[in-house]
């Protein structure tokens, strides 16, 4: 919708506050939910697009792979691979793919265009009844611009060929806005294999009306091509085989293409959002090298194509219940992944040589919810939710008959919450909610493991989560603060699998922990911002000594600082830091805390700016990403040896960009 009513616009639509500072005491209902955007966004380095998501505090985007793949995700100490229980949303289309060709939930953000990103709404923990699958851990929801007040061109270049061009304007038509984007990458990346980097986003978008009344109309492309340097074992690089940006494999890459069509509307108090989506994955991977197959090599390639159909419809209307005012919520939303080819094969060389297993999936599912907010007094609130959603699936596997299956799935999950306004600046929350994610529906139909042959238990579709949580959050001129400590257990856990490259089921698992986030302006020309969270993780009811969550990152540090100096010139310095975690169950083994920095120095004159970002300024020889499994050289036992296997931080690079407004 357009945006003529925002809080955080004037009349001329110009940006003119900080997300950050929108006023959430009062409306929200748990201090661990706020707003990042508008001003939020300007001036902050950022070398990838999946990086956005780090704006939420606590949230951390990895890479263990080639950058058009999607980032892994880390919050309150989850390994979220590639969005399993981190449910995202893009103007109201759901981002998560269920039952996924590489792992589930996952969560492809390259999509975006990082310019035209607005706002983004986040919240952490099973409390909201408008969002259901995947939502455990945290939701971001996204929205992009309606209109840009000027076209803009802007050219970067940088680093290791890194090229990248964004050309994107608004015009009126008819009674509305007509947005144009277009944006293009290309980059080699450090790797001793170029990446070799293709990458094309286009976004056209047409708005009309107000924020109470009003309509848009989107249309998304995003087409990605890459090489990819995986993760590789410590003891090629110490070894001197290969160099820290070597690869054991060269054959490896993805290809990803996105086609999306949605729309939206907002009729006085009721919201409608329907979408489309055309969706194609390709993937080589080889994680063990030569640990199965000694001669031809453990490569294997993972490919999803599918359609995506669904909407939503909500409802906020007043209402009187025992003689207390609410506000009351009901809507519900529908869902349809009709996946033509889902499959694993074996390759050699980037070429298929096999098929292990492929599937046709049909994937449905529907939901009702509803959500009251009373107020008990002028100063305590309540908000009672309830959320039904019913999941149906059809399973037709074209290698093993037996694999294929029908079924369904119902999962109910309440929430409450207490927001109690203690002083004028200061209100407290206590927060208890049910949700879940659900499982790929193919394990839920097998029965013979097609790789080994052997029986194997089917898993139910849906795994319940729970979570508790209290919190405080101070709002004062220029100040923001939140405290929270918070509890969350899910039924199953999905983990890393080394030799399978994907996702498995898992024990269950608890965790609890504290997040703390800041946001000062202490005077016109300075803006610091910082997070940190810690959490202690382990699996329940498992064998003493078994209990660590592999990749369960304990704490993590997040802090900024934005300057404007004057006669155009600002800069911005960002840090961020996540620990180490067990990389196996008995946590005789673990990975490296990972701290880096990154500069970035802008100056603006008239309608030209000019951008100088340096990443990783510290040239910190970290690792993105670590890993502890057996995987086997050329010329190693057959039994493989096992070891951590890292993805490296990129070393120290600079951009240099040009941005024409007119």
């Amino acid at each position: 919708m357009a945006a003529a009513q925002d809080p955080a616009r004037d009349d001329d639509h110009d940006i003119i506050v900080y997300g950050r500072s929108l006023p959430q005491i009062g409306s929200a209902i748990s201090g661990s939910q706020g707003v990042v955007g508008y001003r939020d966004f300007e001036d902050k380095p950022l070398s990838r697009v999946g990086e956005l998501v780090e704006n939420v505090p606590g949230v951390i985007a990895t890479q263990h792979s080639g950058t058009g793949k999607a980032n892994q995700y880390f919050l309150r100490g989850f390994n979220l691979d590639h969005g399993t229980d981190f449910a995202a949303f893009v103007d109201g289309v759901p981002v998560n793919m269920r039952s996924h060709g590489h792992g589930q939930g996952y969560l492809d953000l390259n999509f975006l265009i990082p310019e035209l990103v607005e706002r983004i709404d986040y919240r952490k923990g099973p409390y909201f009844a408008d969002v259901g699958d995947f939502s455990a851990a945290g939701t971001v929801m996204f929205r992009t611009m309606d209109r840009l007040q000027r076209p803009i061109v802007e050219a970067t270049m940088g680093s290791y060929g890194y090229y990248r061009l964004l050309s994107a304007g608004s015009a009126a038509v008819g009674n509305g806005d007509l947005l144009v984007a277009l944006d293009g990458t290309l980059s080699n990346g450090p790797w001793t294999l170029d990446e070799d980097l293709q990458k094309i986003n286009a976004l056209v978008k047409y708005s009309q009306g107000t924020s109470d009344r009003g309509w848009n109309l989107g249309f998304t492309v995003y087409h990605a091509r890459w090489n990819a340097t995986d993760q590789v074992p410590e003891r090629a690089i110490d070894s001197g085989l290969i160099s820290r940006w070597g690869n054991v494999d060269p054959t490896l890459g993805g290809e990803t293409t996105r086609l999306g069509l949605n729309a939206g509307a907002t009729l006085g108090n009721t919201q409608i959002s329907l979408y489309g989506i055309y969706y194609r994955f390709a993937l080589t991977s080889n994680f063990t090298f030569f640990l199965n197959d000694p001669v031809n090599g453990d490569q294997f390639q993972q490919r999803d194509q599918r359609g995506v159909f669904g909407g939503s419809v909500r409802r906020n209307c007043a209402a009187r219940i025992a003689g207390l005012p609410v506000d009351l919520t009901i809507g519900g939303d529908a869902r349809w992944d009709h996946i033509g080819k889902i499959g694993l094969y074996s390759s050699v060389g980037g070429v298929t040589s096999g098929t292990i297993r492929q599937d046709k999936v049909d994937e449905y599912s529907s939901a009702l919810f509803a959500e009251g907010t009373a107020s008990l007094t002028d100063r305590l609130r309540l908000t009672l939710g309830l959320r039904g959603d019913l999941y149906g699936y059809g399973v037709a596997a074209q290698t093993l008959a037996t694999n294929s299956g029908k079924g369904s799935d119902f999962m109910l999950s309440p929430k409450m919450a207490l927001a109690w306004r203690m002083l004028g600046r200061l209100e407290l929350y206590a927060n208890y909610g049910e949700s879940f994610h659900s499982n790929d529906v193919r394990g839920a139909t097998i029965s013979i493991d097609p790789v080994t042959g052997d029986p194997v238990d089917r898993v139910r579709a849906l795994v319940k989560a729970r979570g508790a949580e209290i919190g405080a959050r101070i709002e004062a001129p220029r100040l923001t603060m939140s405290l929270v400590g918070f509890y969350l257990g899910l039924a199953s856990e999905l983990v890393f699998v080394g030799d399978g490259g994907g996702t498995e089921p898992n024990d269950a698992t608890r965790r609890h922990g504290a997040e703390a986030s800041l946001f000062w302006r202490p005077t016109d020309w300075l803006t610091i911002d910082a997070a940190a969270a810690v959490t202690h993780a382990r699996f329940h009811a498992v064998p003493s000594g078994e209990d660590r969550i592999p990749n369960s990152v304990s704490e993590v540090i997040s802090a900024g600082a934005a300057v404007e100096l004057g006669h155009g010139l600002s800069g911005s310095l960002r840090l961020r830091h996540f620990g180490a975690s067990p990389l196996i169950e008995d946590g005789s083994v673990r990975s490296d805390p990972t701290t880096l920095i990154n500069l970035g120095a802008y100056y603006r004159a008239g309608r030209v700016k000019l951008g100088l970002d340096v990443l990783n300024l510290l040239n910190a020889r970290d690792a993105d990403i670590s890993y502890f499994y057996a995987s086997r050289l050329r010329g190693e036992p057959a039994e493989g040896v096992e070891d951590r296997h890292i993805h490296p931080v990129e070393p120290r690079q600079v951009r240099v960009s040009l941005r024409i407004a007119w």
